[in-house]
């Protein structure tokens, strides 16, 4: 007889979920009960959990197999009837997603710290997604976060560990647990939205290059069976696609910094003509053309643009929705298409409720995350997957569609600075007196702009009235210039600032300008009204995308 056992605890207090669920770091997580606590949390939160199906996996990082092997046998403990278990404790979040959707799993957890780094020193995270297979609502991680501050004691099974190594199914108490092939589910989804045939005549002919580069992180799987094996591109293009508990000692975000050697091969002479990178948890993506690099921003609006090339997206779009620091491009898409652009929140969260009531179709956020209304979380091989297609329809290079995109619609320069790991009091009084100073700031002149409006961003959404406030500075101007100013929920040490910087060109013969150039005067006002070299004791952010 297998046996339940009820174990005494005591509450932390530092469990309450970010943006994208709780991260902390490994030894945070490897303390007495810690990682107990906060999945008794999450199922003492939920109603009717009884003899339900849970998904479960995550991006292999460190601690990745102990945690789930943990959160298997309290599953059975708590009544679960089923898991479903990516092979090797392997989901990326966006499969996970497919997954939760396609079997109408109760919900699932999903264990990433995303971009950030692993390793039994570095990042580890966990986080609740629900029946839409979208990360938990803030009344949901609020329940969650309430549990955690009176949590006595926690259930969990006697039981040996399960082998999360090969497919098939086995019993933990009264509880199924089925290891399922990680990527199979999520591939059968990508052939109904895309042309693989079309894809695949132009990946695996010789003319066209490609390299795909992981990271070291989840996609590796996703990547190869996808692209070397159905598509048959030649073996080799994805480069790094071993799955590593520490990445390969690298940081998986996929951005001109830490994806260097992606960069490297992309800007040679003689580079591919097409490359992407993904992030730990897959939900991320970088696109690069030869010598050239697309903002997340220009790719959700260049995306969007020839959504009707894509077999998915033929029928058109309900609408686009972009988070708040995410350049203003997309705007430009919608209007021209008649269609609503949603300015949300950073965080996918927030984008949930608009593709449930079906009032958009694409999403996007400057952070390098893309998806859809197939799942409820971004997709990194599926933005992928979409420029290839339309790489495939318009025979272009990535520089000529991204440029003729530019001609037609206008170039909105944008840049992000990220200064990470600034000494959180520090960090916290920039942001509070910005707050301070934004009352008055509207007419006000600095240089050659004039403010329009300046706000502390808010949001209400339009379909459950939920509001959702502080998620940001914003300084608009008359030329419709925008300087943004937040801090950043998805690290775990100090605190990230962001500094968003953008202004829109219609006159084609100035695209060509140099970005960091194009924005100089308006990166040096931020400076002049937030201090933030003073404040930060940063004569330069750590990151530039």
């Amino acid at each position: 007889m297998t046996t339940v056992q009820t174990v005494s605890t005591t509450p932390y207090s530092d469990q309450k979920p970010g943006t994208s669920g709780l991260r902390k770091k490994v030894p945070t997580f490897q303390q007495e009960h810690y990682l107990e606590n906060f999945v008794q949390s999450i199922f003492d939160s939920l109603d009717g959990i009884q003899n339900q199906t849970l998904v479960l996996g995550g991006d292999g990082r460190y601690y990745n197999r102990t945690a789930i092997q943990i959160i298997l046998k309290m599953a059975a403990a708590n009544g679960f009837g089923k898991v479903l278990v990516g092979q090797g404790g392997i989901l990326s979040t966006p499969a996970a997603s497919c997954v939760i959707r396609k079997n109408q799993a109760f919900g699932g957890i999903i264990l990433s710290a995303s971009h950030n780094p692993g390793g039994p020193d570095e990042d580890f995270g966990i986080k609740y997604n629900i029946d839409n297979g979208g990360p938990a609502p803030e009344k949901v991680t609020s329940a969650i976060f309430d549990c955690s501050k009176t949590i006595r004691e926690y259930k969990i099974l006697a039981v040996t560990d399960v082998d999360l190594d090969r497919i098939g199914t086995t019993t933990l108490g009264n509880m199924t647990v089925e290891v399922i092939d990680s990527v199979a589910d999520y591939a059968a989804q990508m052939e109904t939205l895309f042309d693989f045939a079309q894809i695949q005549q132009l990946v695996s002919g010789g003319d066209f290059r490609l390299c795909i580069d992981p990271l070291h992180a989840v996609t590796g799987p996703y990547a190869k069976a996808i692209f070397e094996r159905r598509l048959n591109a030649p073996a080799g293009t994805v480069q790094n696609g071993e799955p590593l508990e520490d990445f390969g000692g690298g940081h998986p975000d996929p951005n001109l910094v830490y994806a260097k050697s992606l960069v490297d091969v992309m800007f040679q002479p003689d580079g591919p003509d097409f490359g992407a990178a993904s992030d730990g948890d897959g939900d991320r993506n970088m696109v690069l053309g030869q010598n050239f690099f697309v903002t997340p921003s220009d790719s959700l609006a260049v995306l969007a643009a020839n959504a009707t090339l894509v077999p998915g997206y033929r029928d058109g779009l309900a609408g686009i929705a972009r988070s708040m620091p995410t350049s203003q491009a997309p705007d430009r898409v919608a209007e021209k298409l008649g269609i609503e652009c949603y300015e949300t929140p950073t965080g996918w969260k927030f984008f949930g409720n608009l593709l449930d009531a079906d009032k958009a179709t694409l999403c996007g956020e400057e952070s390098f995350g893309t998806g859809s209304n197939h799942i409820r979380e971004k997709d990194g091989l599926w933005a992928v997957l979409f420029w290839l297609n339309i790489l495939a329809v318009k025979q272009q290079s990535v520089e000529a569609i991204v440029k003729e995109h530019w001609a037609t619609y206008g170039r909105n320069f944008y840049s992000r600075h990220d200064y990470e790991g600034v000494d959180s009091d520090r960090a916290n009084t920039l942001m509070s007196n910005l707050r301070a100073a934004i009352g008055s700031m509207a007419g006000q002149t600095f240089g050659n702009y004039e403010v329009a409006y300046a706000d502390d961003f808010s949001y209400t959404d339009p379909v459950d009235g939920s509001v959702a406030s502080q998620q940001g500075i914003r300084i608009g101007f008359t030329d419709g210039s925008r300087i943004i100013f937040r801090l950043s929920g998805t690290g775990t040490q100090g605190a990230t600032l962001r500094l968003y910087v953008e202004r829109y060109e219609a006159d084609t013969s100035k695209h060509d300008q140099d970005t960091q150039a194009a924005l100089a005067d308006l990166i040096t006002l931020a400076d002049e009204i937030a201090q933030i070299k003073a404040l930060t004791g940063r004569d330069a952010p750590t990151v530039i995308t």
